[in-house]
């Protein structure tokens, strides 16, 4: 298994750039963090982030702390990356283990746990956010542990102290907030309710000393952040980022409230069918667990089913979504698709429906990419604009033809042996398949979105003059600040955008740590994309070309020019708003 996670989320992990639009910003704080030694507060562009608790960023932040990192690390992406890589490939290691130490239903086979964890890490979902460097995938992997080390001190016979869960969970609480507290409550909480024999395992998990533990590690940055920097921290991080955005839509994210049965149907995709009949068993021993005693060392699939539900009803009342509020459920959902493999093994009828119903699954997408032409002309990203012709001239729609008909073929002769193994087999191959693919796939996105925005910074550090400022017009990349390593202003390629620049120029003062601008030189440089070049107000600015990369332009602008053409603006009627808004929220 340990060799299956490296492959799955370590290997390549710096081959590729940071994808805007959070990565970077995640990033360049934790980076700022090694080289100015304020380990406190993160910081982006010259800006407080109170995004997310520290935990992340000082991961992040140690890794970029290494000896020679920039020799090991030149795009700064393995040390964004590895915390994210390594909270999912424990996690993994976790779930194996968990149900290695604990059989289910007398299941003596070493099969299952490997099942359960090739299922927890081959999840579409799980691939893409454990590569990612956002904090998701640490809180999925921290809370997670957190809820398998609660479960296994419940079912355990011995005395230990439940010291490790409690511990984990202060520092899924120090990854992403009191979120995280919450549904570990809401789990054990439903699953204790289940058990006749509740007060028992109430006490082996020792809940006073461990909320006390819990506390001592996750309370005091809270503590020490809101002394220093008082209420924009409090409005920011507790009213913001979590009142607000449970109950309110964020962002533009509104989704009905069944999105989050959707997205589990992806995120166990290709092998979807096998997690409802999971959570099917699950329910039916929840049922019998409500009317007569357990074993209570034969109860994780009904606690899987609790974790699973906690954090489906928790994330469907919540006004904003996002597909990556799933993965904390993910590992639950792993587990119950192992309860099908050991469930299948004595139920010849369901096993033919439900496998059936799968190769149906992979034949569709199969035939999804033989029709790529369809779908692909529907694809209309302005950061890509030849993305349809790239994917198939660089081979990847031909590479997925041959996969998923290669799948669907090996899942149908597999089938028709009627081999008692074939979901772990399938398993295999879907392991180097996604490799196969993923790989230049990631390649292309970053080639394509991410090496202009790379060469352009290179070109901005060879030019600049006298510490000249940095903006960005139209569309706005975060990963521009973390390349260039210099403060950016961002504004929309809007006439107010014109003037909330020249106004910020002179009044919006940032301090960075290793280059701090000069407000006073007399130019200034922008990187435009090619859209908002052909606005009438920016084209009309007397400006210098000095590169062009992808759809971004490099100009240098006379201060006294932006000026000018502001002032004809403001008399124009128009009028600033950058003091109105949150400056370079993304």
């Amino acid at each position: 298994m340990l060799v299956c996670g490296v492959l799955i989320f370590i290997l390549g992990l710096g081959n590729t750039g940071l994808v805007d639009e959070t990565p970077p910003l995640f990033a360049a704080a934790s980076r700022a963090m090694s080289e100015s030694g304020d380990w406190l507060t993160p910081k982006v562009n010259g800006i407080f982030r109170f995004d997310k608790p520290p935990l992340i960023y000082w991961l992040m932040g140690f890794f970029y702390s290494l000896p020679k990192n920039e020799t090991w690390d030149s795009l700064g992406t393995i040390s964004a990356r590895l915390p994210s890589a390594l909270a999912s490939l424990f996690l993994m290691l976790m779930i194996g283990d968990t149900l290695f130490c604990w059989p289910q239903k007398g299941d003596k086979q070493f099969l299952t746990p490997i099942v359960a964890a090739l299922g927890f890490a081959l999840s579409p979902l799980i691939i893409i956010w454990s590569r990612t460097a956002v904090s998701d995938a640490l809180l999925t992997g921290t809370l997670g542990i957190s809820l398998l080390l609660f479960w296994r001190r419940m079912a355990s016979n011995n005395n230990d102290q439940c010291i490790s869960a409690w511990v984990f969970l202060g520092l899924a609480i120090l990854t992403k907030g009191p979120v995280a507290f919450v549904l570990a409550t809401l789990t054990i909480t439903s699953f204790l309710i289940s058990q006749k024999d509740w007060k028992t395992l109430l006490c082996k998990i020792n809940p006073k000393k461990g909320l006390l533990i819990t506390i001592l590690i996750s309370v005091p940055w809270y503590i020490l952040e809101l002394i220093k920097e008082g209420k924009p921290f409090w409005d920011n991080f507790f009213g913001y980022h979590n009142f607000q955005r449970y109950t309110s839509v964020v962002n533009n994210h509104a989704e009905p409230f069944w999105f989050f049965l959707y997205i589990m149907i992806l995120a166990s995709l290709p092998f979807t069918p096998f997690l409802y009949y999971g959570i099917f068993k699950a329910f039916k021993d929840f049922l019998k667990s409500l009317k007569e005693s357990c074993n209570v060392t034969e109860t994780l699939y009904t606690y899987s089913l609790c974790w699973l539900t906690s954090v489906l009803i928790f994330f469907s009342i919540s006004a904003t979504k996002l597909p990556s509020y799933w993965l904390p459920a993910i590992p639950a959902a792993a587990i119950l698709i192992s309860n099908s493999f050991v469930n299948l093994k004595n139920s010849n009828k369901s096993f033919l429906y439900l496998w059936i119903f799968n190769i149906l699954i992979f034949f569709g997408l199969s035939i999804a990419f033989f029709f790529s032409n369809i779908w692909l002309s529907s694809i209309n990203d302005p950061e890509m604009p030849n993305l349809a012709s790239d994917l198939i001239n660089s081979g990847i729609i031909f590479k997925a033809k041959l996969f998923f008909s290669l799948f669907t073929l090996l899942a149908l002769i597999l089938f028709s042996l009627q081999f008692k193994n074939i979901f772990l087999y399938l398993q295999i191959f879907l392991l180097f398949g996604q490799s196969f693919l993923m790989s230049p796939i990631r390649k292309l996105a970053d080639t394509s979105r991410q090496l202009p925005l790379r060469n352009i910074s290179k070109l901005i550090s060879d030019i600049r003059e006298g510490k000249e400022t940095l903006a960005m017009i139209g569309i706005r990349k975060p990963s521009l600040h973390y390349y260039s390593r210099q403060i950016v202003f961002y504004e929309p390629n809007t006439r107010e955008g014109l003037i909330n620049l020249s106004d910020r120029l002179n009044t919006d003062r940032r301090e960075n740590y290793k280059d701090q601008p000069d407000y006073e030189f007399k130019s200034l440089l922008v990187v435009i994309d090619e859209y908002s070049s052909r606005v009438k107000h920016w084209s009309n600015i007397n400006h210098q070309k000095l590169g062009e990369y992808g759809i971004y332009n490099l100009w240098r602008i006379k201060k006294s020019d932006l000026n000018k053409y502001s002032e004809f603006l403001v008399n124009s009627g128009y009028k600033s708003d950058w003091k109105n808004r949150k400056v370079e929220k993304f």
